[in-house]
């Protein structure tokens, strides 16, 4: 008998990287989270099917990373870098043991562990995988293992561009990708940072009151029947926002928002959203917390492997977290049995602690219920190095022993136990605040003006070809300025700039696409495009290769063409 059901979401996202340095930022930043999440990750998802359990992972992979991960030159780049890291690791074994350093032969055995570690690596990658992530995880997507799903394009912050033409075109081109590269249309998306707005009304140019529609009607335009939101945007109450994990944030004073009254909802189910046919789910605040939380989650386990300190040498994780307020220069040697049997502990916690939820809702309302967790793909294996196996865990042990609990994907639960009443969500995000302030705020203000500038500027430019030229060069010209459009609006810069991860990359990266869209707008508009120049720009940010730039003709100020809907007797 069932006490509920179960859909745990990995959020896959990383900004463009390719040919845009390498280290501190840069490429590398992509190949250990290839290295270190997505490779075992598809390990995991294939070796579970082998032993005849599907996943069942709804596992969002953003356009953007898509792209990258699809990309030739960044493909053979991950194979470098691996074979990088075998030589460093193989220099470690002729260093180990050494009667000067202590405890080195523990250290012998941590770095055969990882030239064994790095060499599987190798050959899953090229041999297993055939370097070529994304055709496996369409494999078992087809397969029934797992649910892909999109988002904006490039994870451009969506209540903040100006114009509906631009909001559209992220989810537009990004839906696009995925069905290119995924070989289907993806049901559900994340709202890049779950950022929300409602639709609201404003006077125009004309001096006349306009309507802009909520996000869910961009999202219903695009074929894309789900999202997913933070659990105080659902419940009310504490707005400060989840994302915090090891590492992620740097000292910011963060100003949250009042708590909203309680709802008097939960996330126990989904619910339409009222300006769309679209569906909404929230994260169970409780279940989630167990994982992202450094201070208590499983993740800042002493056991666990520590992140910030390597080998001055050769760059491995020799060390273990030891506890929260160790000194760097104070950690205990990493021991990999001593974390698994830790893993091993906490999914039995958290198979336990899913199922008592869901009993405990069953008990108190006579129905059953959604526990729905979503979390950065990236906190499992590159944060937190034993998550990929605490996923495989929980998932096999939700399938041996825990058959009650009903394991879905996002898609399977929204049409099997379709939203019964809608629900209007405010403002909000999964940002610090819960709000947008990560993104607007006085670090970052300066940028939207001249993303606003460059979103009018697009579609103005486009707006004067509504057909294809038959100009190839222009043509290709008009793709490449939609490109760098796109790529400017990555949330992904702003983020950076106010959490002081790479505040001066992102400052340069956005300065480098502006820069671009620039250059390439001017060309065209002058009549005068430098082939060879297009062609240096075409070769570094080639992404979205089938791109076609009208996306961008205007649309009615303020309106989205909207489909006809089917609306559900909700609605009537």
């Amino acid at each position: 008998m069932s006490v509920g059901q179960f859909v745990f979401m990995l959020h896959s996202h990383l900004p463009y990287y390719r040919m845009a340095g390498m280290w501190p930022f840069g490429e590398e930043n992509l190949y250990e989270c290839m290295a270190e999440t997505y490779v075992p990750l598809l390990n995991a998802i294939s070796e579970l099917y082998d032993e005849g359990i599907k996943a069942k992972l709804t596992v969002g992979i953003t356009p953007i990373l898509a792209e990258q991960l699809n990309d030739e030159h960044l493909q053979n780049g991950f194979v470098e870098y691996i074979d990088s890291r075998i030589a460093s690791v193989s220099k470690d074994l002729e260093r180990y043991p050494d009667p000067k350093v202590a405890h080195s032969q523990h250290l012998k055995y941590l770095a055969k562990y990882y030239f064994d570690w790095w060499n599987k690596l190798r050959n899953d990658f090229v041999n297993k995988y055939e370097k070529n992530l994304i055709k496996y995880f369409k494999k078992y997507q087809d397969l029934g293992c797992i649910e892909i799903t999109t988002s904006g394009a490039t994870h451009g912050f969506s209540p903040l561009l100006a114009t509906d033409s631009n909001l559209n075109a992220q989810f537009k081109v990004g839906q696009d990708t995925t069905k290119r590269l995924f070989g289907k249309k993806a049901m559900g998306a994340w709202l890049p940072e779950c950022a929300y707005r409602q639709g609201y009304e404003y006077v125009g140019k004309d001096g006349k009151k306009h309507w802009r529609p909520a996000i869910e009607v961009t999202l219903q335009n695009n074929d894309i029947q789900y999202f997913f939101t933070e659990s105080h945007v659902i419940e009310g109450g504490n707005s400060i926002g989840n994302r915090r994990v090891i590492g992620m944030y740097g000292n910011i004073e963060y100003i949250p928002l009042p708590d909203r009254p309680a709802t008097g909802y939960d996330t126990y189910s989904a619910y339409w959203l009222p300006d769309a046919q679209v569906a909404v789910m929230g994260r169970n605040d409780r279940a989630g917390y167990q994982v992202w939380s450094a201070a208590d989650g499983y993740p800042g386990d002493g056991c666990f492997r520590e992140f910030h300190k390597k080998d001055d040498k050769s760059g491995m994780h020799y060390w273990r977290i030891t506890s929260p307020t160790t000194d760097l220069g104070d950690k205990m040697l990493y021991d990999p049995v001593l974390a698994m049997n830790k893993v091993n502990e906490n999914s039995d916690h958290y198979t336990t602690l899913i199922y008592h939820l869901l009993n405990d809702y069953k008990l108190g309302t006579g129905k059953e219920g959604l526990v729905m967790v979503s979390f950065d793909t990236e906190l499992f294996g590159h944060w937190w190095f034993e998550g990929v196996e605490f996923i495989k865990q929980v998932i096999k042990k939700f399938h041996d022993y825990l058959p009650e609990v009903e394991r879905l994907t996002a898609g399977e639960y929204i049409t099997k136990y379709p939203p019964k009443e809608a629900i209007q969500i405010p403002e909000s995000s999964w940002g610090q605040g819960g709000h947008f302030y990560v993104w607007m705020n006085h670090l970052t203000e300066w940028m939207w003006p001249i993303i606003h500038s460059c979103e009018k500027r697009m579609s103005a430019i486009a707006d004067k070809y509504p057909d294809i030229p038959d100009n190839k060069l222009l043509h290709r010209a008009l793709n490449q300025l939609a490109r760098e459009n796109l790529l400017l609006q990555s949330s992904d810069w702003p983020f950076l700039i106010t959490t002081w991860q790479a505040k001066d990359y992102a400052t340069d990266r956005f300065n480098e696409h502006v820069d671009r869209f620039s250059f390439i707008a001017d060309m065209i508009e002058s009549g005068c495009i430098d082939d060879s120049k297009l062609k240096e720009i075409e070769s570094i940010d080639n992404c979205f290769p089938v791109i076609d730039y009208r996306v961008y003709q205007s649309i009615e100020e303020g309106v989205i063409p909207q489909q006809e809907k089917k609306l559900a007797p909700l609605y009537q």
